[in-house]
């Protein structure tokens, strides 16, 4: 084994691997975020092309684990933010559909027909009570016993 400082590092590091993840879990209270913690410092270190000389290697791997793991939860808050504005944003596209168009469109066309077949008084009964805010009672009492048709629309119109 070489005497860089690195290899010293990395030895130490799967030396106190188990205390490691044991004093991390502790502190972190959740078990898997410290073993994902761990494994990501290792590939850090794994990459490192060098490190300066170390006073308490302890303590430095130890902080190293702790800055992942707080390195993971802040990419998992951000992560979880974006999914929850994306959440708050994924508002229902009111646009109806081209088969609603059309089948809305089929309806239209179905009650149109449907009123152009009723009788003229009928229909504008029909069409005032049911589209110009007049109540039913009021349409029949204006059409009562042979009333003009202009009689009953100005009954209509207030």
């Amino acid at each position: 084994m070489s005497d860089s400082p690195l290899a010293a590092i990395r030895a130490r590091f799967l030396a106190r691997y188990d205390n490691l993840k044991a004093r991390l879990t502790q502190r972190l209270g959740a078990p898997d975020l410290a073993g994902d913690a761990i494994q990501d410092a290792w590939l850090r270190l794994a990459g490192a092309e060098t490190v300066s000389v170390v006073q308490n290697p302890d303590s430095y791997l130890f902080r190293v684990v702790l800055n992942v793991a707080e390195d993971r939860r802040w990419r998992e808050r951000r992560h979880q933010n974006a999914l929850d504005i994306d959440t708050a944003l994924d508002v229902r596209d009111e646009t109806a559909t081209p088969e609603e168009v059309l089948l809305a469109q089929s309806d239209l066309d179905a009650f149109r027909k449907i009123i152009t077949e009723l009788p003229e008084r009928r229909r504008t009964i029909f069409l005032a009570a049911r589209f110009g805010n007049m109540p039913r009672q009021a349409g029949w009492t204006g059409f009562d016993q042979g009333q003009s048709f202009s009689a009953g629309m100005r009954i209509f119109r207030g």
